[in-house]
């Protein structure tokens, strides 16, 4: 199975015209800056050249993960627990790691991104830094033993492509 983890590009601080709003409901409002267009393009238009067609996209409601998304060009689901501050085993059961039939790709946030690449690849409560824009991408396959072996295949950030 192959496990695609997409942080969401740069975004602002702070929405504009949202001063009604507070904590979680202000930061889920967050958009994109123009840099942060600008490496979602890039990444989405590495991603179209080397996704499978068949990868299930799934999103964050986050907006500034919504834009991200939304680069690619393809279609894609919202699932509310992949939100600011979902913990790893979430965004795993979500994508059905490891054992899902055909790719998926999450679009979120860290430091949870982060902590899905340690527990993926150690078992453990290690965290990675995955950048603004960046895609890790994660592989597992089967192994003689009682384990299979779960590899990184990839790391691409909006600046390497």
């Amino acid at each position: 199975m192959d496990l695609i983890l997409w942080r969401h590009a740069h975004a602002e601080i702070h929405p504009e015209g949202d001063a009604g709003l507070q904590g979680d409901a202000l930061d889920l409002k967050r958009r994109l800056t123009d840099k942060g267009e600008r490496q979602a393009k890039r990444m989405a238009d590495w991603l179209d050249r080397h996704l499978p067609a068949n990868t299930l996209i799934l999103v964050s409601p986050a907006r500034r993960a919504q834009d991200t998304a939304k680069a690619l060009g393809r279609p894609f689901k919202t699932v509310a627990a992949l939100a600011p501050g979902a913990m790893p085993e979430v965004l795993l059961a979500c994508a059905h790691w490891p054992h899902a039939k055909t790719p998926v790709m999450l679009v979120g946030h860290q430091p949870t991104l982060g902590m899905v690449v340690g527990d993926v690849l150690t078992h453990g409560p290690t965290e990675h830094a995955v950048r603004k824009g960046a895609v890790w991408w994660l592989r597992y396959r089967d192994t003689d033993g009682p384990d299979g072996q779960a590899t990184i295949y990839t790391v691409q950030t909006p600046q390497t492509v």
